[in-house]
């Protein structure tokens, strides 16, 4: 008679190995201690929505994952291995992406130059135009873009939308693990937010592991599957989104109270 082996559980409950883990976060600025004992995981071919209200310390966790503001204390795992990152080098070394904001594009530089920023690839002394043009296409084409019609047309042409898109296409480019995502709806119409959510649920379900930063709880629940809520610099939980109603995640983001055994049959 066989013997069903139980699943093993973690913050988000049933699921595989996280890529990234950390344990007991803390990180002050002088007198402010903005992240107090922070756990987390991000899992391949999970969406992690990364929820609080202002000032909850959700840029400062990223920026620690990014190396940006390095952690004061704590555990920082990939792969269940301890590892030491100290700047950006290090985070982009272990395939860690993040996507800002302000996208960080070039207006006056067209697609393929804007995913190859800073890291254009040469050929004899030169920059290898048509091995860029190449990868930058084979990239989007395996996102399923279709919304770009040139990848040789300049961003200051784009939508929204589109830009969006050239910023998240720019992080996969570079074989990564983890995509970071702040807030990429942010601005959009709902044309472009549906367009978008749908990139960011491909990345998941080629096995990346995505961290979605929203205030747009609409937007995460159409995408995620598990949900971080920082209240104060503090982790109330990461649970299994579908055990959970808007309101109960509501109430958590507000007043750092998560019910633990779920709402939602």
């Amino acid at each position: 008679m066989s013997v069903e082996t139980p699943e093993r559980t973690g913050p988000t409950g049933p699921t595989t190995e996280p890529l990234l883990s950390l344990r007991g976060i803390q990180k002050s600025f002088g007198a402010v201690h903005v992240l107090r004992g922070v756990d987390l995981d991000v899992r391949p071919g999970r969406v992690t929505a990364l929820v609080g209200d202002n000032g909850a310390g959700k840029s400062t966790l990223i920026k620690g994952i990014a190396g940006i503001h390095p952690f004061d204390e704590g555990e920082y795992l990939f792969e269940g291995k301890p590892v030491s990152v100290k700047g950006p080098k290090d985070s982009n070394g272990l395939g860690i992406e993040v996507v800002y904001q302000d996208l960080a594009l070039c207006d006056n530089l067209d697609v393929v130059h804007n995913m190859f920023l800073g890291r254009e690839l040469t050929k004899r002394g030169l920059i290898d135009e048509d091995t860029m043009e190449r990868r930058a296409r084979e990239t989007l084409d395996g996102l399923s873009v279709r919304t770009l019609k040139s990848v040789r047309t300049h961003v200051a042409a784009l939508s929204g939308g589109q830009r969006q898109t050239v910023a998240i296409a720019r992080a996969v480019l570079w074989n990564s693990r983890i995509v970071i995502l702040d807030e990429p709806t942010a601005a959009l119409g709902v044309a472009q937010t549906e367009q978008v959510l749908k990139l960011v649920r491909r990345l998941a379900d080629r096995g990346l592991g995505v961290v979605l930063i929203s205030h747009n709880l609409n937007d995460v629940f159409e995408v995620a599957d598990d949900v971080a809520v920082l209240y104060l610099g503090q982790m109330v939980g990461q649970v299994e989104i579908k055990n959970y109603n808007r309101e109960q995640i509501v109430q958590a983001i507000t007043t750092g109270q998560l019910p633990t055994n779920g709402g939602v049959a």
